[in-house]
């Protein structure tokens, strides 16, 4: 079962969040500031942290901070009542794996905290856009458009590589992914965007500047 560190500064939600994930991933702790969570996450080895944005003495960030540089290879996902912008940008700067609200509920969280731990990037539906626009080049943090934000994370991340002209077993080779699952995100993409095959996507792709 994945195991899971909760790092938030309220009590009553740790409590809230610790009750929600049992049975569904290994809760081995949890933590209310900085010290505490770095001291407990080195010691418990967690598969994976999941941690406020905004809390006193430096937040998420110092948190992943100070733990990596003595557990690089640790994920984290960032739960937080916030969705702005530049607080899930400064959060995945960081290193973080993956950025969820509070409004999620339990099983939704322990499915994101299994995908953190298996090596996926997860965003709420909302937040996976602005997160891939800023970190690719594209649209501006602020602007929407309501096709692309039909897509997860990874799909866009294979779309992007479809555009730039690679093959499948290429991008599953780039993405640490089966060729199966490459195909899969292809055909979830074509259906959502009502394209026919990867010229399309790409022309598509080229339309909303989400590759040079």
């Amino acid at each position: 079962m994945t195991s899971v560190v909760v790092v938030d500064d309220h009590q009553l939600f740790r409590s809230g969040v610790r009750s929600e994930l049992d049975g569904l991933v290994d809760v081995l702790g949890d933590a209310a500031n900085v010290e505490d969570a770095v001291r407990l996450v080195l010691e418990a080895e967690p598969d994976v942290v999941v941690l406020d944005v905004q809390m006193p003495g430096g937040g998420g960030v110092e948190v992943i901070r100070q733990v990596t540089g003595r557990r690089p290879a640790q994920r984290f996902l960032a739960l937080s009542v916030s969705d702005a912008p530049e607080d899930v940008i400064a959060i995945i700067r960081a290193g973080a794996r993956g950025y969820v609200t509070k409004t999620i509920s339990g099983p939704e969280l322990a499915d994101a905290v299994r995908r953190v731990a298996d090596g996926d990037a997860v965003f709420s539906p909302r937040l996976a856009g602005f997160v891939l626009d800023a970190f690719a080049g594209g649209l501006t943090e602020r602007e929407v458009d309501p096709q692309l934000d039909q897509l997860t994370a990874r799909e866009r991340e294979v779309l992007r590589h479809i555009a730039r002209g690679y093959l499948y077993k290429e991008i599953a080779q780039r993405l640490s992914i089966s060729t199966k699952t490459v195909e899969a995100h292809v055909s979830a993409v074509l259906r959502k965007l009502q394209l026919s095959n990867r010229h399309e996507l790409s022309r598509w792709a080229v339309e909303r500047r989400l590759i040079d």
